[in-house]
């Protein structure tokens, strides 16, 4: 075996679980992220003689993960405006106001919902209930903690386009948590 074949094969071996991890955090969708794992290792196979040794093989593989990540994004993301209203339950009339049973509630909580699995996963499921776009802006911007200009970036989105799904999906998401976790 080659020496580019021996060494791929070890890094599989040791930082697969920790890639694969990452890409499931920032995608939220399994098969997606066992899908970018396996093309971060074939990309690095193909590129292995530009890696110089310089960094630790993880950041490597996990800059080209992320890379994986972005171009995913890109790709599947570009979802014109005027196709979200579909996904889009009536919140307001036709004056703009809050329709009765669509007013949001206070939320009665002392306690961390993240901390809380059973949370998680009902947050979990809301975001997977929403169009893919949307939901990878809430990952962005809440979880990744990352700005509206990057958001704007990595997705490819203007600013106006990004306080739209903004908008829309914290709309969504408060019902839905309202109705799966609040109301229970």
């Amino acid at each position: 075996m080659h020496r580019r074949e021996e060494t791929i094969k070890e890094w599989v071996g040791v930082y697969t679980a920790a890639l694969y991890e990452w890409a499931f955090y920032r995608l939220g969708d399994k098969e997606h992220a066992k899908d970018l794992v396996q093309d971060t290792f074939i990309a690095a196979f193909e590129k292995f003689d530009s890696y110089e040794g310089r960094s630790n093989p993880r950041t490597w593989l996990m800059s080209v993960l992320n890379h994986k990540i972005l171009d995913h994004y890109r790709k599947q993301y570009r979802t014109p405006l005027v196709q979200m209203r579909e996904h889009e339950p009536p919140f307001f009339d036709e004056e703009g106001m809050w329709l009765d049973d669509k007013r949001p509630q206070a939320w009665d909580t002392d306690t961390h919902l993240l901390d809380s699995p059973d949370f998680v996963q009902v947050l979990d499921d809301c975001l997977s209930k929403l169009p893919v776009l949307w939901a990878s802006v809430i990952r962005l911007k809440y979880l990744s903690e990352k700005d509206g200009g990057e958001v704007c970036s990595e997705l490819n989105i203007s600013a106006a386009n990004f306080w739209q799904i903004m908008h829309r999906a914290k709309l969504n998401m408060r019902q839905c948590l309202d109705i799966n976790w609040f109301k229970h």
